[in-house]
């Protein structure tokens, strides 16, 4: 029998064999990617390259390129176009396909005016029917700066302080100080700050404190790029500071120095205080003296009042001094308005007087006054200014008529009231006033309030605070409060409202530094001293500050 001979292989070799056919007979394939990063220069070109094994066609599979997410699209390759609906808006007319080796399934994408941005990973897809494959791929922009520049900053710590600055690197760039012999020197500082590009400014800072070591060098140097750029300086050694032969004297001297000049202070600030003491003790004296001096002029006071020897005009200007509303208040001189006025008033030529036309017969139309004894006569008039803002204040003497019936009425009311025919005055009716009807004084409120006052009024003072809502009156013979309308909502207008009574009855609007002898429309002046059957005693310690 002839023998054959023998072609058998070994069995892995064989096995490897069927594998590669079996992978060219079917659709299987990887897809590979540079096994080291890609480096390019900032705002140079560079392509990211992918192929797939084995090599075949990839002209109808779907490539696609893209950053951590597979949403995050730089390039799409579909149905044998570009797919710009996915695109990043970062790569819309940056990135282009390389499809010269196409059908080999050779193919990259083409970056154009690398960014600082750009720098990082990235991935490649490609898929064919079922089977898809992807590889990773990663791009080191580097960005070479303008090289280090040195600066001579001046003494510092007893040496010179020199800095070497860069700017426009990325990423950040390693920074090494080094002597002429080639020993490196650490930085004593370093400082970088990154611009909105995203580039890196640094500033590495070195004491030269050896006069032997003048000669120094800065190099900058990129992580991923070899080369490196370097600046050296010579310091000139007159410029180091000089061991001077006071240092130690001045060493010595300056511990006494300060401590004198902290003594100075010290004593400055004693001599304040002596000073300061002395003034202090001198304005107690002062002020007791003035106590002193007011106890004894009030004392006075009260002494010629009670006696009925203290002079109205006297005390009318003490009083005015001390009124602290009238700060507070705008002085009016108030007149009487003309056409305000009821035919039965007489008013003065200077229209700050108003009495009653003696001997007029009543009629039906004559406004009333309903009291609680019947109805009463009102002959009014209204002040000639008008208020609807701010504080204000006047002065109206008064003068009681001694018929019976005999009624004044002094206050505020609004420029819209009714006073023809039959009215009321009450705040209800915006008249807000004090009336004095046969020597009761009343606030006229609903009902009307009685008032009871130590003295008998003579001169009484209107405050108006229109925005507050207030309005008061004073007694301006002893600065004592009469009554008090408050918490009103003005509306409108306002003006000075008067009223009178009786025969003999009188009013007389005063200007703020008036005296009553010097209100030249008042009634010839009585006496406003009651005299009362008791004996004014006054205790002993009171006399002897009195004048004797």
């Amino acid at each position: 029998m002839v023998g054959f001979p023998d072609f058998s292989l070994p069995s892995g070799l064989f096995s490897l064999l069927f594998l590669q056919v079996s992978m060219w007979g079917s659709d299987t394939f990887v897809v590979i990617g540079p096994s080291e990063p890609i480096v390019a220069m900032l705002g140079a070109d560079t392509v990211l390259p992918c192929r797939v094994s084995p090599a075949m066609s990839v002209e109808n599979m779907e490539l696609r390129w893209f950053r951590s997410q597979f949403s995050e699209a730089v390039y799409v390759y579909q149905d044998g176009m570009e797919q710009v609906a996915e695109q990043l808006v970062d790569f819309k007319g940056r990135a282009e396909l390389v499809k010269d080796y196409i059908t080999e399934g050779r193919v990259g994408v083409r970056i154009h005016s690398l960014r600082v941005s750009d720098n990082g990973m990235y991935k490649c897809f490609f898929k064919k029917g079922s089977d898809f494959e992807e590889a990773i791929l990663e791009l080191k922009v580097i960005g070479l700066g303008s090289g280090p520049r040195i600066l001579m900053v001046g003494p510092e710590d007893e040496g010179i302080k020199v800095t070497c600055t860069g700017k426009g690197w990325f990423p950040q760039p390693e920074v090494q100080w080094k002597d002429e012999k080639g020993e490196k020197i650490s930085s004593v500082s370093e400082d970088e700050t990154q611009d909105d590009d995203g580039l890196f400014q640094i500033e590495a800072a070195l004491i030269v404190r050896d006069s032997s070591k003048r000669k120094v060098s800065c190099s900058m140097k990129n992580p991923f790029f070899g080369e490196e750029q370097v600046e050296t300086i010579s310091i000139p050694e007159p410029f180091f500071p000089r061991t001077s032969p006071w240092k130690a004297a001045f060493g010595v001297t300056l511990p006494i120095l300060g401590t004198l000049l902290g003594a100075v202070p010290f004593l400055v600030w004693r001599e304040r205080q002596e000073k300061k003491r002395a003034w202090k003790a001198e304005k107690e004296k002062e002020e007791e003296s003035k106590a002193k001096e007011e106890v004894k002029s009030r004392l006075y006071a009260v002494y010629l009042d009670l006696t009925g020897c203290y002079s109205f005009s006297a005390r009318r200007k003490e009083l005015y001094q001390q009124d602290w509303r009238k700060e507070q208040f705008k002085a009016v001189a108030v007149s009487l308005a003309p056409d305000t006025a009821h035919p039965n008033l007489n008013l003065s030529e200077s229209r700050r007087r108003v009495s009653r036309v003696e001997n007029v017969p009543h009629n039906c139309d004559t406004p009333t006054y309903q009291g609680q004894g019947g109805s009463e006569t009102i002959f009014s008039v209204l002040g000639q200014d008008c208020f609807t803002t701010g504080r204000h204040y006047w002065e109206v003497e008064v003068n009681m008529g001694t018929d019976s019936g005999s009624r004044w009425a002094v206050g505020v009311c609004s420029d819209t009231v009714k006073r023809q025919g039959w009215f009321v005055e009450n705040a209800e009716k915006n008249f807000w006033v004090v009336a004095c009807t046969e020597g009761t004084i009343e606030a006229l409120t609903s009902p009307p309030e009685s008032l009871s006052l130590r003295q008998h009024l003579h001169r009484i003072g209107v405050f108006l605070d229109w925005d507050a809502g207030d309005v008061s009156f004073y007694n301006m013979i002893d600065g004592s409060h009469i009554y008090s309308f408050t918490t009103i909502t003005f509306c409108g207008t306002l003006r000075p409202y008067f009223s009178i009574q009786g025969s003999g009855t009188s009013l007389t609007t005063c200007l703020a530094s008036d005296h009553t002898e010097n209100c030249l429309d008042s009634p010839p002046n009585t006496s406003v001293t009651h005299v009362r059957n008791f004996d004014v005693s006054i205790p002993q310690e009171t006399k002897s500050l009195l004048p004797q």
